[in-house]
């Protein structure tokens, strides 16, 4: 008994140092594979958890590999737009100016009746009255409802990480000349660049101290 009391410790302390590890988010904010990857380590833990015939490091081992594995992810998605966008995806607008995207919501698999539900969760039933909706990466929807925000619009982040977004140029009506009158040529030394009201820019550079 007193072993597989130990045994249990030691992989529930091995179970919350993965998890830390991967970082602080909540369950309802976690990326799929990070969620799929916290899953897997309670199920792998488990296993040698109801026997004490099954050796200990057979739980550990995949528990480490798993951990490593999202490590590695993460630090790719973190160094890599390209393949960020393949691993943790992109937020979506579906609702803007009070007009739902229809192409955007069968691009996703998400119907009327799932849309309908979030903003009334979001306490703004309407779509009527909502300026901007964006699902984010970890499936929850961001409202912003009109007259009821500092500014009326969603951010322009023309620069992200040392790359232009061409995209959020054409919402803001913006071209690539425009914007390397604003920033200069040295577009890949820029951490962002981001507008509220798509003429006054904000800039920060790649490795600026921390204030």
């Amino acid at each position: 008994m007193l072993v597989l009391v130990i045994r249990t410790l030691i992989l529930y302390a091995v179970v919350v140092l993965s998890i830390r590890i991967m970082g602080k988010r909540q369950i309802g904010e976690m990326q799929p594979s990070e969620l799929v990857v916290a899953i897997m380590i309670s199920d792998l833990a488990s296993v040698p958890m109801q026997s004490i015939e099954i050796p200990l490091l057979a739980g550990i081992i995949p528990v480490l590999t798993l951990l490593v594995g999202e490590v590695t992810m993460s630090f790719i998605s973190l160094k890599s737009k390209r393949a960020r966008r393949y691993i943790t995806g992109e937020p979506s607008i579906l609702v803007y100016k009070g007009h739902i995207n229809e192409g955007e919501l069968e691009r996703l698999r998400f119907n009327l009746n799932d849309l309908m539900e979030q903003l009334r969760l979001s306490g703004c039933p309407n779509p009527c009255d909502v300026q901007v909706a964006v699902l984010e990466t970890n499936g929850q929807l961001s409202v912003m409802e009109k007259g009821k925000n500092d500014f009326s619009e969603l951010p322009y982040i023309f620069i992200a990480d040392g790359d232009v977004n061409e995209s959020e140029l054409a919402r803001a009506g913006k071209t690539r000349s425009w914007l390397t009158e604003k920033v200069g040529n040295d577009v890949k030394n820029i951490f962002i660049a981001i507008s509220t009201d798509g003429r006054t820019l904000h800039i920060q550079k790649k490795g600026e101290k921390d204030r």
